[in-house]
Formats: structure tokens, sequence, C-alpha cells
């Protein structure tokens, strides 16, 4: 266990840091994975801008890689023009 009084709060600040980080990137795979199994190209038109932005903002905080959120927008905007 920590000794120091600054220690013992670093600790209690970095699992709070954790838990939120862990709820939004959480959140952003679930997005993506509903955005995943549509099948209607004119909805998935629809709710690419809105998933793009929440990545976006996900890796402004550094929660995800700015190389992953790229990527990610990517491949999404590649499934959407895809799609019949």
């Amino acid at each position: 266990m920590a000794n120091h009084k600054s220690s013992i709060k670093r600790i209690r600040q970095s699992e709070a840091r954790r838990l939120h980080n862990r709820y939004y990137a959480k959140t952003m795979r679930n997005a993506v994975r509903k955005f995943r199994a549509l099948t209607d190209k004119a909805e998935a038109e629809a709710q690419l801008p809105k998933l793009q932005s929440m990545i976006d903002k996900i890796a402004k905080r550094n929660i995800i890689h700015k190389n992953k959120a790229g990527n990610l927008k990517s491949k999404l905007t590649r499934f959407t023009a895809k799609l019949a």
C-alpha cells in the first residue's frame, strides 16, 4: 500500500479516470458494432457523421489513439459505400 498522501490520491484519481475512459471506449465499441449491423444504406449514411464525431472526440481525449480513430473512420466509410 502507498505511504504518501499524494500517492494515495493519485491511485484514487487514476482509478476514477480508468473507469471513465472504459465507459467511453465501450460506448464507442458498441456504437460501431450496431453500425456494422446496419443493412440500409440511407440509415448508415445518416448515422455515419455522428459516429465519426464520437470517434474523434474519444481520440481527442486520448482514450483511443488518433491512428486507430482514423482507421476506424476509414473502414466505416468503406462499409457504408459498399452497402447496396
